[in-house]
């Protein structure tokens, strides 16, 4: 028993060299990455060579500075290969429902746009025409802006003219009308870090839907939560918008995004 206690010691041990090369910039000298690890240079120097062995590390060997080897990158590839956002992304609606107090939705991109894949009701359910399978407008839903501000433009261009088409035919003041003012509104959602509608696509109700990224920096869904103005706090900060944001943030982080 006191071995196989060793044992797994010396590779949690071992294991703070791979996480000292994982949060670095770039590749690192034995004495900055043994520190890294808060251990001595000549101890750290014994496990690279292991993981050079196991192609975890490898070593420049014109500048001596170790960086993380290719079994590092298959094993960081296939985790991601295995990571299914909306699976991650359902599992922790209930949750997060719970906290806001408000029903929840993810969305995600389909052949015509967003696309909502999943309903988390609560108790206080709103009513509400949409079903899952629906697909969400760009301008006058919160999902729809989240998408529209996060997706490359090529994705979202054909969309956007027939909205906006649509849109210089009954003008509202909420609801952008030029391509001019779609930039302004791309631009708000990505300084406020999620998008939100008040008495836009259904009266009497607020939205808000934050995005979700992967590990290459990409959309990969939105969650939407609604609920009636008299009842879902519409403040930017405010009880529902935080909370919203930091489950996003969350999510993205475990599906790899801002890890390089």
């Amino acid at each position: 028993m006191d071995k196989e206690r060793a044992g797994i010691q010396s590779v949690e041990v071992g294991f703070a060299l791979l996480e000292g090369l994982t949060q670095s910039s770039g590749p690192l000298m034995l004495k900055d990455l043994a520190a890294c690890a808060g251990m001595s240079a000549a101890k750290a120097h014994r496990y690279l060579v292991s993981f050079q062995r196991l192609g975890l590390v490898v070593q420049d060997s014109r500048t001596a500075r170790y960086d993380l080897g290719p079994a590092a990158l298959r094993l960081g590839l296939s985790a991601l290969s295995r990571i299914d956002g909306v699976r991650l992304a359902r599992e922790r609606l209930p949750a997060l429902m719970e906290e806001i107090g408000h029903t929840l939705a993810l969305a995600v991109w389909g052949n015509h746009g967003p696309t909502i894949v999943h309903w988390e009701p609560s108790p206080q359910a709103v009513t509400a025409t949409l079903r899952l399978g629906d697909v969400m407008p760009l301008l006058s839903s919160a999902t729809g802006r989240c998408f529209t501000a996060y997706l490359p433009p090529e994705m979202t261009a054909a969309l956007l003219q027939r909205e906006i088409a649509q849109a210089e035919k009954m003008p509202r003041t909420d609801v952008p009308t030029s391509e001019a003012a779609v930039q302004a509104l791309v631009q708000e959602v990505r300084a406020r870090g999620a998008a939100r509608v008040v008495d836009t696509l259904l009266p009497s109700i607020v939205a808000f839907c934050a995005p979700v990224f992967d590990a290459s920096g990409h959309l990969v869904l939105g969650i939407t939560t609604l609920g009636a103005s008299a009842t879902l706090d519409p403040d930017w900060g405010g009880a529902i918008d935080v909370p919203l944001r930091a489950a996003a943030a969350r999510l993205s982080h475990d599906l790899g995004f801002g890890s390089t």
